[in-house]
């Protein structure tokens, strides 16, 4: 279960987070909202990228903003981003590997296990000695979402991950999303534009707007909500 309470982030006068509190308790909640509504700044406080002014983010007990960025990877949170990280001069499988360098010793296994395991999951096995300059727009995401899954993660961020995916890719994507938390056992928080891919992953869904949090729930309920119709989706409802 993950608590936020009373989360306010400012970049000078701009509110980016006001006052946030939820809990979220679903496998994979998305996190949605209008440009600017503090998606990932949300995402970047829980990367410990971003300092809050006040308040507190807890996850299963642990007090999340008490620790250092690399102190939350060794616990066990992993992130991809808009912009993916892989380096070009890297075989596939030591992009992955380089992730344990700050996992607990032997959580989930020995390294060549965990990123064995890690690629099979994405479907890169058969490239794990590829370079990353060789893959493509697909594969090199793909290799961001195998480093998320390695490590015994707790918690899974995703900003974006089906930007510019084909319909096909999309499809996989899909499949890998909702297959993260039965194969590893982490809670995963999705920020993406993409609708269907929210409706078709997220069992709750969290709409954020001005940095204030607008509604969460079921997906379905979220979505049908008038206050987010006209919010995100640009629907205003004539009476």
């Amino acid at each position: 279960m993950i608590e936020i309470r009373d989360l306010s982030v400012s970049f000078g006068g701009v509110r980016a987070l006001d006052s946030l509190t939820m809990t979220l308790q679903d496998p994979v909640v998305g996190i949605i909202g209008p440009n600017g509504a503090g998606k990932t700044t949300l995402l970047n406080v829980f990367s410990g990228f971003v300092t809050p002014s006040s308040g507190s983010l807890r996850a299963f007990g642990t007090e999340l903003l008490a620790m250092r960025p690399h102190q939350r990877a060794r616990w066990g949170l992993r992130r991809s981003f808009q912009a993916e990280q892989v380096v070009d001069d890297l075989s596939v499988w030591d992009n992955v590997r380089v992730v344990l360098d700050s996992a607990p010793r032997g959580a989930g296994g020995d390294t060549r296990t965990q990123v064995a395991a890690a690629l099979e999951f994405v479907g890169l096995a058969h490239q794990a000695r590829v370079m990353g300059a060789a893959l493509n727009a697909y594969e090199r995401r793909m290799v961001e979402l195998a480093k998320t899954v390695v490590g015994a993660p707790k918690i899974v961020l995703l900003d974006e991950p089906g930007a510019g995916l084909r319909d096909d890719e999309a499809a996989r994507l899909r499949e890998i999303i909702l297959g993260i938390h039965p194969r590893f056992g982490a809670t995963v928080l999705l920020i993406d534009h993409d609708v269907e891919l929210i409706v078709a992953t997220c069992t709750s869904t969290v709409v954020l707007d001005f940095g204030q949090l607008l509604v969460v729930g079921p997906t379905a309920d979220v979505l049908q909500d008038a206050r987010v119709k006209a919010a995100y989706l640009g629907i205003e409802e004539v009476e």
